[in-house]
Formats: C-alpha cells, sequence, structure tokens
C-alpha cells in the first residue's frame, strides 16, 4: 500500500486540494453551522488537512506504526468550544472518508488501471485509519463538551447568586447584567421559591417541574440545603407557582411577586420565611407568603417568638406530653376552623362539648378569653411560635418552659385530622348555620 501512494504522491497531492474545495463548497451550502462558524478559505483549508492526515495515517499503518491522532484530539476539543454540533462534525468527516477512497482509487487508475486490484486489500486499513481518527476527535468533543457544560452551570449558578443573594460588595456583574446574561429582562414579574431539603425525591422534584406552555419559566439553582427557583411569571398568576410545585409534594415558601431585577435579593430572603411558615404535613405544603404574614412575622423574630410562646402558652407547655398535645392540637384546629367549635369537633372526631371543654381549660390557663380579638391574636401568634419551634432542627432536647422535649409530638403539634368530606364538598364558609364565631366561655 505504501509503495501505491508512493508511486501517486505527486498526482494524489493535487487531487486531493481539489476534493478538498469540492467537500468545502458542498458543506457550507448544506450545513448551516459551518456556514456560521468558519469561512469557506478556513473550512477548506481544515478539509484538506484531514484529506492528507488520512493518507499520512495509512502510510504509518501500512508500516505497522501507531497512527497520529492528537490532531484530531485537538480538532475535536476546538469545535466543541466553539459549539459546533457534533452531527455536523462527524457528517464532514465521513463525507471526506468516501471522497478520499474516491480520490485514491482515480489516482490509481490514471497511474496505472492494471494496479488498481493491489489498491483493495488497502480499503480495510484506510476504514480502520479513519475509524481511529473519527474516535479520537469524538472522545475529544465529548471531553471538552462535559468540561464547557460544567462551566456553563458554575457561570449560571454565580449569575443566579447574584440575584438570589444580591451583587458582590468586590464588583462583579450587577443584578440587571446579570439578569440580562440569563436571557431574563430587568423589569417584569418574577418571584422566588424555596424548596425544603430532606424531601423524598428532591433531587427530581424541581428538576422534574418543566415550565412549558402553560407554566412560568423557572431558573434553579440547587444548594447544599435545598434549592431556589428564581419565577419569571410574565403573565402568569402567583398561584401558578404552588400548581407548579403541588404535585411533587414538597415544602416551599413562594415570595410575594417583584417587578425589578434588582429586588429578587430581597424575594428570596421572603420566600426563605414563608418556607418556615410551611405546614410540615396536612394540606398544602407551599406557602405563599403574602398568605402567612402572620406566621412569617413569628419566625422573622425568633428571640420574640420564644417570649411569646413562654408569656403566652407558657402554662400549657408545662402540662404533662399528652394534656399539652391534647390542647394545643384543639386550639390550633379551632383557629383553622375560624373558631367554629363544631367544625373544630368534626376535625377532630369528638363531640362538641369536648372542644369546648378544652378550650375553656385553655383560657383558664394561660388567662386569655377566646371572645377579646387581641387574645385571639396572641394566641394564634403563639401556637404559629409553637408550631414553628417544633418544626426546627433542635441541638438541645428542651421546650421554652424547661420541660424534656418529646419531639414534635411533645410539642403539643400532632398532625390536624383531616376536614371531613361533607365540609369540604359543602359550604365555603366554615362556621355552619346557627353555629356562631364564639368562644366555648360560659358567659358569667
Amino acid at each position: 500500500m505504501e509503495r501505491i501512494i508512493e508511486e501517486i504522491r505527486e498526482d494524489l497531492s493535487r487531487r486531493l486540494a481539489v476534493a478538498a474545495d469540492r467537500l468545502a463548497d458542498r458543506t457550507l451550502t448544506e450545513d448551516p453551522a459551518y456556514a456560521a462558524l468558519l469561512g469557506r478559505a478556513e473550512l477548506r483549508e481544515r478539509i484538506h488537512h484531514h484529506l492528507r492526515q488520512a493518507v499520512e495515517g495509512l502510510v504509518r499503518s501500512s508500516r505497522g506504526l501507531p497512527v497520529e491522532l492528537a490532531d484530531a484530539r485537538a480538532t475535536g476539543a476546538l469545535r466543541a468550544e466553539q459549539g459546533l454540533p457534533l452531527a455536523s462534525l462527524l457528517r464532514t468527516y465521513r463525507r471526506g472518508g468516501r471522497l478520499l477512497w474516491q480520490t485514491l482509487t482515480e489516482a490509481v487508475a490514471a497511474h496505472d488501471r492494471t494496479a488498481l486490484p493491489r489498491l483493495l486489500p488497502g480499503a480495510p486499513a484506510l476504514w480502520d485509519v479513519l475509524d481511529q481518527l473519527t474516535d479520537a476527535l469524538t472522545e475529544s468533543y465529548h471531553r471538552t463538551e462535559a468540561v464547557r457544560a460544567d462551566r456553563e452551570k458554575e457561570r449560571r449558578a454565580a449569575l443566579l447568586d447574584v440575584l438570589l443573594d444580591g451583587p458582590a460588595a468586590d464588583g462583579g456583574p450587577t443584578a440587571a447584567e446579570a439578569a440580562a446574561r440569563l436571557g431574563l429582562p430587568e423589569r417584569g414579574r418574577f418571584a422566588v421559591v424555596v424548596v425544603g431539603s430532606g424531601g423524598e425525591g428532591l433531587s427530581a422534584g424541581p428538576a422534574a417541574a418543566k415550565a412549558g406552555a402553560t407554566a412560568p419559566r423557572v431558573l434553579w439553582r440547587i444548594r447544599g440545603d435545598g434549592e431556589i427557583g428564581l419565577v419569571e411569571l410574565g403573565h402568569h398568576p402567583l398561584e401558578s407557582v404552588r400548581e407548579l410545585l403541588a404535585p411533587l409534594g414538597l415544602r416551599a415558601g413562594v415570595s410575594p411577586v417583584v417587578a425589578a431585577a434588582a429586588e429578587l435579593a430581597g424575594a428570596h430572603r421572603l420566600a426563605a420565611l414563608a418556607l418556615r411558615t410551611a405546614p410540615e404535613s396536612g394540606g398544602p405544603r407551599t406557602a405563599l407568603l403574602d398568605e402567612r404574614l402572620p406566621a412569617a412575622l413569628v419566625a422573622g423574630q425568633a428571640e420574640l417568638a420564644g417570649r411569646l410562646r413562654q408569656v403566652v402558652l407558657g402554662p400549657v407547655l408545662a402540662l404533662p406530653a399528652e394534656d399539652r398535645r391534647t390542647l394545643l392540637t384543639t386550639l390550633g384546629t379551632w383557629l383553622a376552623c375560624q373558631g367554629s367549635t363544631t367544625y373544630a369537633a368534626q376535625r377532630l372526631y369528638c363531640h362538641r362539648n369536648t372542644v369546648s371543654n378544652r378550650l375553656r381549660r385553655l383560657e383558664q390557663l394561660t388567662g386569655r378569653s377566646l371572645t377579646d380579638p387581641r387574645h385571639v391574636v396572641e394566641l394564634a401568634l403563639a401556637h404559629a411560635a409553637v408550631v414553628q419551634h417544633a418544626a426546627a432542627p433542635h441541638t438541645a432536647g428542651t421546650h421554652a418552659a424547661g420541660r424534656p422535649s418529646a419531639g414534635r409530638q411533645g410539642a403539643g403539634e400532632a398532625p390536624t385530622p383531616p376536614i371531613p368530606p361533607a365540609q369540604r364538598a359543602g359550604r365555603t364558609s366554615p362556621t355552619p348555620a346557627g353555629t356562631g364565631r364564639r368562644s366555648p366561655r360560659r358567659p358569667a
């Protein structure tokens, strides 16, 4: 094979130049990706070089030497960095291989047609050389593409951090610049959602919540303690975020709507606050901040929340675990039922008088009346403080009242019983006819 090539080398070199011209013209005509990346002169030169490289690989193979693959690897890495699709690159390589064999046979036939049978054994060797070059190019392309993808993820994460945490004090892109690089408008309708960690299927959750034609676009930022989503709402209502997350069953907090990229850092803080108010179980687990402002107020003031628990509900928290749990669960259910003892009894699966008796005992212990709106506000906020304290991770096993903790149940926060079907399917108001929103206290 080496002898044949040496005999036709001068003519083959001329023919390869013509073949390179033909393939360059065809590639630029049929492949827009190449046309957008390279000019004709550069593409023609690269094709001519690859054709000569394949011929030299064939010669080295006939001598028992390894094929030189460094240039193919460099080409694969370069095209990956430039963003040329691998399919375009391989298509041109395959066409080049077929064109090279055609050029070889034409050169041999022009030199000595009787030598054509001597060329045939070289066909498998040529395809083996082309396969080695293509494999080297493809492997290098994939490696570079993976590095490029990791670098792009890091760049995207850094830009999201600018929006979610605020620009760095020592320089870097502004919020408007970060938004532009992420393809977001500087002004629009945005929100932030914070998803808590620890939920089963968390890693697949937000990643699976793809924004489609009927859902807002979400850019996710994965961190060690959960995931944060920057939501470009557009014309979608804020409620669409809850609808997007509902099938995933994850605890999440959602900020109010903001109108500028520069406001997203504040929205992130509010979403994290909303997450602290999201229920651990029972009912929707996505908390919109504007729907849970009292609980968020408690969550945002940890020291005052502890004092609120102690001052308002300290005597209740000092009870034995079972009594404490019963009274706090009854209070929480009564509040959720908007002060209806009838519906609270249905949800707790007990008699209405039982609920009334428990609430009277709670009034006696706390010195607060459920007929006084100011006292109801205090009890509601203190109850929210107890719920959040029970849901928060603890390093010490004691309550504010100084009694041993029994976990979340020990804090009196048994899951709220489900709403009976009759109530779910019935009236919108939780107060049935003839039942007032009133305290169980008997008139003096």
